[in-house]
């Protein structure tokens, strides 16, 4: 296979090129829908069977640090936007710098849900031998505070996971823009990475209500 400029010897024109790759994109973002739609699933039908404790343990996570990612992912999908439309109309320093602060976003969220986890392994909520979610509890209930943060982190720790591989992306993408590489003709790899991180932007939007807002009344 061979390359001429930007554009791959099996297609025609860069057009092609680009709505071939979109498409790959779709299809994988489809397969993350649902495998990320199997762990909501589960979610659900254990919130139902038990919504008291899960509600109770809910409550024992920290809604400010919670709903402060929350608006730094908002702002990371504004900013990844921003690098798209400056990639597509050719602003090219404009492109590394919202890269820039989509990676600093992204670096910020995974920041915060360290402090989270932290205080979770202080207050014996994780799941293992020294899982203690009350004091003198039966064993049902610490079961099933167990489940609620298994769950918990199993779905955020997921999540992590995909900001992660973000977050890498990111990286790859500002060393190409900064040599120059994307032009308004030739802006595939933003657009790709901009549907991967807003994908990943809408888990949370998911996640977040699911996990901190249960019976919060």
């Amino acid at each position: 296979m061979h390359r001429t400029g930007e554009l791959s010897g099996q297609f025609q024109t860069l057009e092609q090129q680009k709505d071939s790759a979109t498409l790959g994109m779709w299809i994988f973002l489809a397969t993350e829908i649902l495998f990320f739609g199997g762990l909501f699933l589960t979610y659900t039908i254990n919130r139902h069977t038990y919504a008291s404790m899960f509600a109770e343990a809910s409550r024992t996570l920290d809604l400010k640090l919670g709903g402060f990612n929350t608006v730094v992912l908002i702002g990371s999908s504004l900013t990844m936007a921003m690098a798209v439309w400056s990639a597509q109309v050719g602003k090219k320093k404009l492109v590394t710098l919202f890269l820039i602060l989509t990676l600093l976003l992204g670096c910020v969220f995974l920041g915060v849900k360290a402090i989270e986890y932290k205080q979770k392994f202080d207050e014996n909520h994780v799941p293992g031998l020294n899982f203690q979610f009350e004091k003198n509890a039966d064993q049902a209930t610490n079961a099933h505070a167990q489940l609620f943060f298994s769950l918990y982190f199993g779905m955020t720790g997921l999540h992590a996971l995909h900001m992660v591989i973000g977050a890498g992306l990111l990286v790859w993408l500002i060393k190409q823009s900064m040599a120059g590489r994307f032009t308004p003709q030739y802006n595939t790899p933003v657009e790709n990475v901009g549907l991967y991180w807003h994908f990943v932007d809408i888990v949370w939007i998911y996640l977040f209500p699911l996990l901190y807002l249960i019976d919060r009344h």
